[in-house]
Protein backbone atom coordinates (compact mmCIF):
# COMPACT_ATOMS: atom_id res chain seq x y z
CA UNK A 1 0.00 0.00 0.00
CA UNK A 2 1.31 3.46 -0.93
CA UNK A 3 2.20 5.59 2.09
CA UNK A 4 0.80 9.13 2.24
CA UNK A 5 2.99 11.88 3.66
CA UNK A 6 0.79 13.77 6.19
CA UNK A 7 2.84 16.91 5.62
CA UNK A 8 2.22 16.76 1.88
CA UNK A 9 -1.18 15.14 1.28
CA UNK A 10 -2.28 14.54 -2.31
CA UNK A 11 -3.84 17.63 -3.84
CA UNK A 12 -7.59 17.54 -4.31
CA UNK A 13 -8.74 17.53 -7.90
CA UNK A 14 -10.09 20.88 -9.06
CA UNK A 15 -13.23 21.32 -11.17
CA UNK A 16 -11.28 20.98 -14.43
CA UNK A 17 -9.65 17.70 -13.41
CA UNK A 18 -12.87 16.32 -11.99
CA UNK A 19 -15.41 17.25 -14.67
CA UNK A 20 -13.83 18.66 -17.84
CA UNK A 21 -10.66 16.63 -18.28
CA UNK A 22 -12.44 13.22 -18.11
CA UNK A 23 -14.86 14.32 -20.83
CA UNK A 24 -11.98 15.50 -23.02
CA UNK A 25 -10.27 12.16 -22.46
CA UNK A 26 -13.44 10.32 -23.51
CA UNK A 27 -13.75 12.47 -26.62
CA UNK A 28 -10.14 11.86 -27.65
CA UNK A 29 -10.23 8.16 -26.78
CA UNK A 30 -13.45 7.64 -28.72
CA UNK A 31 -12.10 9.61 -31.69
CA UNK A 32 -8.94 7.51 -31.76
CA UNK A 33 -10.88 4.24 -31.49
CA UNK A 34 -13.37 5.16 -34.22
CA UNK A 35 -10.70 6.53 -36.54
CA UNK A 36 -8.53 3.43 -36.21
CA UNK A 37 -11.53 1.13 -36.50
CA UNK A 38 -13.01 2.86 -39.53
CA UNK A 39 -9.65 2.98 -41.28
CA UNK A 40 -9.22 -0.76 -40.74
CA UNK A 41 -12.53 -1.30 -42.56
CA UNK A 42 -12.18 1.34 -45.28
CA UNK A 43 -8.59 0.40 -46.15
CA UNK A 44 -8.94 -3.31 -45.43
CA UNK A 45 -6.32 -5.27 -47.37
CA UNK A 46 -7.77 -7.71 -49.88
CA UNK A 47 -8.08 -11.26 -48.57
CA UNK A 48 -7.82 -10.58 -44.84
CA UNK A 49 -11.53 -11.06 -44.21
CA UNK A 50 -12.40 -10.37 -40.58
CA UNK A 51 -8.83 -10.64 -39.33
CA UNK A 52 -7.68 -7.07 -39.96
CA UNK A 53 -10.77 -5.27 -38.53
CA UNK A 54 -10.92 -7.66 -35.57
CA UNK A 55 -7.28 -7.23 -34.61
CA UNK A 56 -7.25 -3.48 -35.17
CA UNK A 57 -10.43 -2.80 -33.19
CA UNK A 58 -9.31 -5.08 -30.37
CA UNK A 59 -5.64 -4.16 -30.08
CA UNK A 60 -6.34 -0.42 -30.29
CA UNK A 61 -8.14 -0.68 -26.95
CA UNK A 62 -4.95 -1.50 -25.03
CA UNK A 63 -2.99 1.75 -25.64
CA UNK A 64 -6.15 3.85 -25.34
CA UNK A 65 -7.08 2.34 -21.97
CA UNK A 66 -3.54 2.43 -20.59
CA UNK A 67 -3.14 6.08 -21.64
CA UNK A 68 -6.49 7.40 -20.40
CA UNK A 69 -7.64 4.99 -17.70
CA UNK A 70 -6.48 7.15 -14.79
CA UNK A 71 -8.16 10.23 -16.24
CA UNK A 72 -11.62 9.01 -17.24
CA UNK A 73 -11.60 5.23 -17.05
CA UNK A 74 -11.28 5.15 -20.86
CA UNK A 75 -14.82 3.93 -21.50
CA UNK A 76 -14.96 5.17 -25.15
CA UNK A 77 -18.38 3.52 -25.41
CA UNK A 78 -21.80 4.81 -24.26
CA UNK A 79 -23.02 1.38 -23.14
CA UNK A 80 -19.83 0.82 -21.13
CA UNK A 81 -20.47 4.09 -19.30
CA UNK A 82 -24.13 3.16 -18.80
CA UNK A 83 -23.24 -0.30 -17.47
CA UNK A 84 -20.64 1.11 -15.06
CA UNK A 85 -23.17 3.72 -13.92
CA UNK A 86 -25.85 1.07 -13.39
CA UNK A 87 -23.56 -0.96 -11.13
CA UNK A 88 -22.54 2.12 -9.16
CA UNK A 89 -19.09 2.61 -10.62
CA UNK A 90 -19.25 6.28 -11.64
CA UNK A 91 -20.70 9.61 -10.53
CA UNK A 92 -24.30 10.18 -11.61
CA UNK A 93 -23.54 13.66 -12.90
CA UNK A 94 -20.90 12.36 -15.35
CA UNK A 95 -23.01 9.84 -17.29
CA UNK A 96 -24.59 12.20 -19.83
CA UNK A 97 -21.41 14.28 -20.38
CA UNK A 98 -19.47 11.05 -20.99
CA UNK A 99 -21.99 9.82 -23.56
CA UNK A 100 -22.08 13.18 -25.35
CA UNK A 101 -18.26 13.27 -25.43
CA UNK A 102 -18.11 9.72 -26.80
CA UNK A 103 -20.62 10.43 -29.56
CA UNK A 104 -18.79 13.63 -30.51
CA UNK A 105 -15.55 11.66 -30.49
CA UNK A 106 -17.13 9.12 -32.82
CA UNK A 107 -18.05 11.86 -35.27
CA UNK A 108 -14.55 13.35 -35.03
CA UNK A 109 -12.93 9.96 -35.62
CA UNK A 110 -15.12 9.29 -38.64
CA UNK A 111 -14.39 12.76 -40.03
CA UNK A 112 -10.66 12.10 -39.70
CA UNK A 113 -11.19 8.84 -41.57
CA UNK A 114 -12.84 10.69 -44.44
CA UNK A 115 -9.95 13.14 -44.54
CA UNK A 116 -7.26 10.45 -44.53
CA UNK A 117 -8.77 7.54 -46.47
CA UNK A 118 -8.91 6.93 -50.18
CA UNK A 119 -12.14 8.60 -51.32
CA UNK A 120 -13.21 5.68 -53.51
CA UNK A 121 -12.68 3.20 -50.67
CA UNK A 122 -14.47 5.52 -48.25
CA UNK A 123 -17.57 5.63 -50.47
CA UNK A 124 -17.52 1.89 -51.17
CA UNK A 125 -17.29 0.97 -47.49
CA UNK A 126 -19.72 3.70 -46.35
CA UNK A 127 -16.94 5.34 -44.36
CA UNK A 128 -16.63 2.36 -42.05
CA UNK A 129 -20.33 2.41 -41.12
CA UNK A 130 -22.04 -0.92 -40.52
CA UNK A 131 -23.59 -1.95 -43.83
CA UNK A 132 -23.94 -5.69 -43.26
CA UNK A 133 -27.70 -5.69 -42.70
CA UNK A 134 -29.41 -5.33 -46.07
CA UNK A 135 -32.84 -6.94 -45.58
CA UNK A 136 -35.46 -7.29 -42.85
CA UNK A 137 -34.70 -11.02 -42.61
CA UNK A 138 -31.27 -10.19 -41.22
CA UNK A 139 -32.60 -8.05 -38.37
CA UNK A 140 -33.36 -10.89 -35.95
CA UNK A 141 -29.96 -12.63 -36.12
CA UNK A 142 -28.10 -9.28 -36.17
CA UNK A 143 -30.00 -7.94 -33.16
CA UNK A 144 -29.46 -11.17 -31.25
CA UNK A 145 -25.78 -11.09 -32.13
CA UNK A 146 -25.40 -7.54 -30.83
CA UNK A 147 -27.22 -8.38 -27.60
CA UNK A 148 -25.21 -11.54 -26.83
CA UNK A 149 -21.77 -10.21 -27.75
CA UNK A 150 -22.32 -6.85 -26.02
CA UNK A 151 -23.42 -8.71 -22.89
CA UNK A 152 -20.23 -10.78 -23.03
CA UNK A 153 -18.07 -7.68 -23.57
CA UNK A 154 -19.65 -5.69 -20.74
CA UNK A 155 -19.36 -8.58 -18.31
CA UNK A 156 -15.64 -8.69 -19.05
CA UNK A 157 -15.31 -4.90 -18.72
CA UNK A 158 -17.18 -4.66 -15.42
CA UNK A 159 -15.72 -7.77 -13.82
CA UNK A 160 -12.11 -7.00 -14.71
CA UNK A 161 -12.12 -3.20 -14.37
CA UNK A 162 -14.78 -2.34 -11.76
CA UNK A 163 -15.75 -5.27 -9.54
CA UNK A 164 -13.32 -5.20 -6.59
CA UNK A 165 -13.13 -8.97 -6.04
CA UNK A 166 -12.21 -9.71 -9.66
CA UNK A 167 -10.50 -6.47 -10.71
CA UNK A 168 -7.28 -7.12 -12.63
CA UNK A 169 -4.33 -5.21 -14.07
CA UNK A 170 -4.90 -7.33 -17.16
CA UNK A 171 -8.27 -5.68 -17.79
CA UNK A 172 -7.13 -3.82 -20.97
CA UNK A 173 -5.79 -7.07 -22.45
CA UNK A 174 -8.90 -9.04 -21.48
CA UNK A 175 -11.19 -6.41 -22.98
CA UNK A 176 -9.10 -6.21 -26.16
CA UNK A 177 -9.15 -9.99 -26.61
CA UNK A 178 -12.90 -10.04 -26.05
CA UNK A 179 -13.42 -7.49 -28.82
CA UNK A 180 -11.21 -9.49 -31.18
CA UNK A 181 -13.02 -12.74 -30.35
CA UNK A 182 -16.46 -11.15 -30.73
CA UNK A 183 -15.68 -9.63 -34.12
CA UNK A 184 -14.19 -12.88 -35.38
CA UNK A 185 -17.21 -14.82 -34.10
CA UNK A 186 -20.03 -12.54 -35.23
CA UNK A 187 -18.50 -10.37 -37.91
CA UNK A 188 -20.55 -11.74 -40.78
CA UNK A 189 -23.84 -11.39 -38.90
CA UNK A 190 -23.84 -7.81 -37.63
CA UNK A 191 -20.28 -6.54 -37.48
CA UNK A 192 -20.53 -6.71 -34.52
CA UNK A 193 -20.60 -3.14 -33.21
CA UNK A 194 -21.11 -3.36 -29.41
CA UNK A 195 -20.50 0.41 -29.31
CA UNK A 196 -23.11 2.99 -30.42
CA UNK A 197 -20.40 5.66 -30.75
CA UNK A 198 -18.56 3.45 -33.25
CA UNK A 199 -21.77 3.11 -35.27
CA UNK A 200 -22.94 6.72 -34.89
CA UNK A 201 -19.80 8.55 -36.03
CA UNK A 202 -19.43 7.03 -39.50
CA UNK A 203 -23.22 7.02 -39.98
CA UNK A 204 -23.21 10.80 -39.54
CA UNK A 205 -20.19 11.47 -41.76
CA UNK A 206 -21.17 9.02 -44.52
CA UNK A 207 -24.90 9.71 -44.08
CA UNK A 208 -25.60 5.97 -43.99
CA UNK A 209 -28.48 5.08 -41.65
CA UNK A 210 -29.79 1.77 -43.02
CA UNK A 211 -30.80 -0.35 -39.98
CA UNK A 212 -28.68 1.91 -37.78
CA UNK A 213 -31.11 1.45 -34.90
CA UNK A 214 -29.95 -2.16 -34.47
CA UNK A 215 -26.56 -0.89 -33.29
CA UNK A 216 -28.25 1.08 -30.51
CA UNK A 217 -31.00 -1.29 -29.41
CA UNK A 218 -28.79 -4.41 -29.35
CA UNK A 219 -25.98 -2.93 -27.23
CA UNK A 220 -28.46 -1.23 -24.88
CA UNK A 221 -30.28 -4.51 -24.21
CA UNK A 222 -26.93 -6.24 -23.71
CA UNK A 223 -26.00 -3.48 -21.27
CA UNK A 224 -29.15 -4.05 -19.21
CA UNK A 225 -28.64 -7.83 -19.14
CA UNK A 226 -25.01 -7.59 -18.03
CA UNK A 227 -25.86 -4.99 -15.38
CA UNK A 228 -28.65 -7.16 -13.97
CA UNK A 229 -26.36 -10.18 -13.83
CA UNK A 230 -23.70 -8.20 -11.98
CA UNK A 231 -26.10 -6.43 -9.63
CA UNK A 232 -28.07 -9.56 -8.69
CA UNK A 233 -25.85 -12.58 -9.31
CA UNK A 234 -22.09 -12.32 -9.81
CA UNK A 235 -21.04 -8.89 -8.55
CA UNK A 236 -19.05 -8.41 -5.36
CA UNK A 237 -20.59 -7.33 -2.07
CA UNK A 238 -20.10 -3.65 -2.84
CA UNK A 239 -22.09 -4.03 -6.07
CA UNK A 240 -24.52 -6.91 -5.46
CA UNK A 241 -27.90 -5.77 -4.19
CA UNK A 242 -28.98 -9.02 -2.52
CA UNK A 243 -27.52 -12.17 -0.94
CA UNK A 244 -24.68 -10.26 0.69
Amino acid sequence: MEMVDPKHPPAKRNWYERYVLPCLAELLGSAAFVFIGCMSVVEDAVGTGLVQPALVHGLSIVPIVVSLENISGAHTNPVVSLAIWLIGGMEHIMLIPYIVAQLCGGILGAALTKAAANSANFDTKFGGAFGIIKTNEQIGPALGNEIILTTFLLLVVCMTAVNVETKSHLAPVCIALTVVINIMAGGTISGPCMNPARAFGPAVIANYWLYHWVYWVGPLIGCLISSILIRFVIGGRAIRLFLK
